[in-house]
């Protein structure tokens, strides 16, 4: 869902978004919600090899921590630095405003912001919901919904932005406001288990 969220506001506030572009962002955010896990797993499995199981189990819980308050830092400066930047063009005279557009390199930024909270996930799955055949399945199963859901929020907002006539600056605070909340439900949901 966070990969989701981050693809609305991609199709809100970005002006050239095509049919490849589309598919570009939707397969950076599977392909990185599914990486991050199988990371994650291996990662304690390897630990495991090397250390034991009680290793194991330690390095799960203390890569969880780290890659929630991560995420929280990237989500809130992502968030933070889109709302600045939008409320600034928002006070710059019409003839001097301009549509935000596609970055590769913030694509990527964005695939690797939602997704490093899902290496905790991989961390889950090697604790008892996977094993080293079905993580694949796991993963795959990661990858596909992400893709999919990615696509819808990229075409809702896409649909949103239609309905704001062109005004990007709106479509941009917006887009940093979701990406903020966003940085607080990963804290809320890994302290709170929402």
């Amino acid at each position: 869902m966070d990969a989701f969220s981050v693809a609305l506001t991609d199709g809100l506030t970005y002006s050239d978004i095509n049919k490849k572009k589309s598919f570009f962002i939707a397969g950076t955010f599977g392909f990185m919600q599914a990486l991050m896990p199988l990371i994650g797993y291996w990662l304690v499995e390897l630990v495991e090899f090397i250390a034991g199981s009680i290793a194991g189990e330690k390095a799960g819980q203390i890569t969880a921590l780290v890659v929630v308050w991560l995420a929280f830092a990237l989500l809130l400066f992502i968030g933070g630095k889109m709302l600045i930047e939008s409320i600034i063009e928002l006070r710059k005279p019409q003839e001097e405003k301009q549509s935000k557009k596609f970055s590769y390199k913030e694509v990527i930024l964005y695939g690797f912001a939602t997704a490093i909270d899902a290496l905790a996930a991989g961390v889950t799955m090697h604790a008892g919901l996977s094993n080293h055949v079905t993580v694949w399945l796991h993963v795959s199963i990661i990858l596909v919904l992400t893709f999919s859901l990615s696509l819808v929020g990229l075409f809702l907002g896409k649909q949103i932005m239609k309905l704001l006539k062109g005004k990007y600056e709106i479509a941009g605070i917006i887009g940093g406001v979701i990406l903020i909340l966003l940085a607080v439900w990963v804290v809320l949901s890994h302290y709170l288990g929402i």
